[in-house]
């Protein structure tokens, strides 16, 4: 089976759109199979997908991820269902729960439980692309008069991952979607949580083998301080997307390290909270060096469990990307 790499851009969207869609060209044509557009609080992901729809031809296109509470069940699944259509069935459908402070104070959208909500946006979006008469009675989300898509999807079921972190919403990713993508599980306990997962989806009577992980990451760069680009990303999560991310650490063992990365940032700014971050963590959530030294952290990755490789490659020019992805994919 062919390896399965991925890119994409940071949600800070802090790519200039031509840069972007340059990215996405190169990824396109050297063999990497997805290309995600992640939506925080900067630009929306479906204006710059529809863009590199038309400029590409065979990379699947993502979102990764838009949150579900900021967008209806219906408006998702006419978002999904026209990039599909207009990229000609390569769409992914990537959501998330977001967190209470991106949903309650810059949507203005009560952070409602988000299993259940999750679960029904979902379920309510397959109907859609299926064609079904939106008849459906949810704990959120209640409909009675029939309506459908006003035009017939590309694909009758678009894939759908989900970004899921506690145990009942991982549980429930094994339930209903086609892939997980874990955040923040150090690699000393990401097999233990793929095969728990998996072992969720076979309980639910569904093929372990058929729903795919994305998860891991590696930078290729040559560059000594190239690992370090990471540490920013890392403190803001820990110390300032509410409670998730700091919790998910201090459960796989790094509440301490978590706990003086917060201090640090809270007390002293996000350069002291990333300073805060140790090596060890640094290496157990992510990794990078030369092309050879990412693919045997791709290989290790892939015995954990990980179907899908998240890869930053720091070049812009296509040839020595394309032969970074060639060494990738050996």
């Amino acid at each position: 089976m062919t390896r399965k790499l991925s890119v994409g851009i940071t949600w800070q969207f802090d790519m200039k759109r031509e840069d972007a869609i340059s990215l996405a060209k190169i990824a396109d044509e050297t063999g990497i199979d997805s290309f995600w557009v992640p939506e925080g609080w900067a630009r929306d992901a479906f204006s710059l997908l529809i863009s590199i729809a038309e400029k590409t031809e065979r990379i699947k296109l993502a979102t990764g991820i838009v949150n579900a509470y900021s967008r209806t069940p219906g408006a998702l699944a006419q978002h999904f269902a026209t990039l599909d259509e207009w990229s000609g069935g390569r769409a992914i459908i990537g959501l998330g729960a977001s967190s209470a402070n991106v949903v309650e104070q810059f949507h203005g959208v009560p952070f409602q439980p988000s299993l259940a909500r999750l679960r029904e946006t979902v379920e309510v979006i397959n109907m859609l692309m299926r064609g079904e008469k939106l008849v459906y009675h949810g704990k959120w989300f209640n409909f009675d008069k029939g309506f459908t898509l006003r035009f017939k999807p590309v694909r009758d079921h678009i894939p759908v991952y989900l970004a899921t972190l506690h145990p009942k919403s991982v549980k429930m990713t094994a339930e209903v979607a086609d892939g997980w993508m874990p955040a923040f599980i150090p690699r000393s306990a990401l097999k233990q949580q793929i095969d728990e997962f998996r072992g969720w989806a076979a309980a639910a009577g569904r093929d372990p083998k058929a729903i795919e992980v994305k998860a891991g990451g590696v930078t290729v760069s040559n560059d000594p301080a190239a690992r370090d680009k990471g540490r920013g990303f890392m403190a803001f999560y820990i110390a300032r997307m509410g409670t998730f991310y700091y919790n998910q650490l201090s459960r796989y063992g790094y509440a301490d390290e978590a706990a003086a990365i917060k201090k640090a940032f809270d007390d002293h700014g996000s350069a002291a909270g990333a300073a805060a971050i140790p090596d060890e963590l640094l290496q157990d959530l992510g990794f990078s060096g030369n092309a050879d030294e990412c693919l045997s952290r791709i290989r290790e990755d892939e015995e954990l469990g990980v179907d899908v490789h998240n890869v930053s490659i720091d070049t812009t020019d296509p040839v020595e990307f394309g032969r970074a992805v060639e060494t990738l994919l050996r």
